[in-house]
């Protein structure tokens, strides 16, 4: 324990639940990744369309429209065991999978089928683990504990997409889905032991809200409360408008401009979390000198003006480079968001405000839908500079209409 309090990198694992949750998440987010890499390959190849790379992207992210009665569920049940019974969700869809490409039955339809099921409740992982952390960590350690929970879905980004792809590319798909149950399955055993007895908040009804209702205050608190609805916009924009050139569309780049197999395709993915894995320590080490919102509205405008370059880059070697920079502003910008969420939510409000943030991610899956078909009509390039100019100045306009709230060193957002 004494290691864990010298260390500022280490210090949010002297918390007994991180400890557990923090493996956990990682195993999850691998598998996560090696899933990404091996099913979005494989609509891909098998259809040989980007619009149909692109919805089966979106598929993913089908839950964000119920993500808010995930997280009204935390706050009823329990925060560790919904999550429990997300992750045995993870498993039973992935045991589905294995079958269907062990057998060699696996088609494009099936696979949509399944994603649709698995994107109903993944989008709302993050949203459980951001919410166990903030249940269990006190306010001087949250940044570090953000940042280090955030290294989970980094570092899977690297492992995990290399290790799918190159699972796939020696063993076949049904031999790498074997290997994702097992992963699925000790994350859901280390979930058992993470988080804390339900207990209730300070100002919670003692009669449970229907969930229309709950969910209709948690909007009304996230727009009454200007920090809380400028950083939901602003991650509304991030999904919208500069995760989708980094996500599911890099498997348009690696093939079709690159020309990459998905080995390359997993070194693409793999130098991006790579970037977003060093902010990430970077955040884990000194986050608590770093005022958040700040560095939320810096790391946005740096991330699209990159993916702006990044548009018109044909040499893999330059790609790989400037993902890795991306992935750096990435983590300035979405780390310090989480944080401002969960420091300036009312207890009371937390589930809700995550919940209804989550929502947020819909922009992702509404982005990829649209830049599909305006990569094929008009090119990668184009595309990727017109939704990064959209980005930069809706960005703008956010942090000149909340100024005092997310700008000034004294707001609540900018606290250490």
């Amino acid at each position: 324990m004494t290691v864990f309090a010298r260390v500022p990198a280490l210090a949010p694992f002297q918390i007994r639940s991180f400890r557990f949750q923090w493996p956990a998440d990682l195993l999850a987010s691998w598998a996560f990744e090696m899933e990404g890499v091996i099913l979005g390959w494989f609509v891909l190849v098998s259809t040989g369309s980007v619009t149909a790379l692109a919805v089966f992207g979106s598929l993913q992210f089908l839950g964000t429209l119920v993500s808010p009665f995930f997280g009204m569920a935390g706050d009823r049940i329990g925060n560790r065991n919904v999550l429990c019974m997300m992750r045995i969700t993870y498993v039973c869809v992935a045991l589905c999978l294995m079958l269907l490409f062990m057998t060699g039955l696996a088609t494009a339809v099936s696979v949509f089928a399944l994603a649709a099921i698995m994107g109903l409740v993944r989008p709302s992982d993050i949203t459980l683990r951001n919410l166990l952390v903030g249940e269990t960590m006190t306010a001087g350690l949250l940044m570090r504990a953000m940042s280090v929970s955030r290294m989970t879905a980094d570092s899977a980004r690297v492992v995990g997409a290399l290790s799918g792809a190159a699972l796939m590319a020696a063993l076949g798909s049904g031999v790498a889905y074997i290997v994702i149950c097992g992963v699925y399955l000790v994350s859901f055993v280390l979930s058992l032991n993470v988080g804390l007895r339900r207990v209730r908040m300070v100002g919670e009804t003692a009669v449970p809200l229907s969930p229309i209702r709950a969910l209709r205050e948690g909007f009304a608190y996230v727009w009454s409360t200007p920090d809380v609805r400028a950083a939901t916009l602003l991650a509304f924009l991030m999904n919208f408008a500069a995760y989708p050139l980094v996500s599911a569309l890099l498997a348009h780049v690696a093939k079709d401009i690159y020309g990459l197999d998905q080995t390359g395709l997993g070194w693409l993915i793999a130098s991006f979390a790579t970037g977003a894995l060093l902010g990430s320590i970077v955040l884990s080490m000194h986050g608590a000198r770093i005022r958040a919102a700040r560095a939320m509205i810096a790391g946005a405008l740096i991330w699209f003006t990159l993916n702006l370059v990044f548009s018109w880059i044909e040499t893999p070697r330059w790609g790989e480079a400037l993902l890795i920079v991306i992935g750096v502003a990435q983590s300035f910008c979405m780390v310090p968001m989480a944080v401002i969420l969960l420091r300036t939510a009312d207890p009371a409000f937390r589930g809700r405000v995550m919940g209804v943030r989550m929502l947020a991610v819909y922009g992702l899956p509404l982005g990829l839908l649209l830049s599909g078909p305006s990569i094929e009509h008009v090119g990668f390039a184009v595309t990727g500079s017109l939704f990064s100019l959209i980005g930069i100045t809706f960005t703008l306009l956010i942090a000149s209409h909340w100024r005092a709230h997310l700008w000034h060193p004294q707001a609540a957002a900018n606290r250490h």
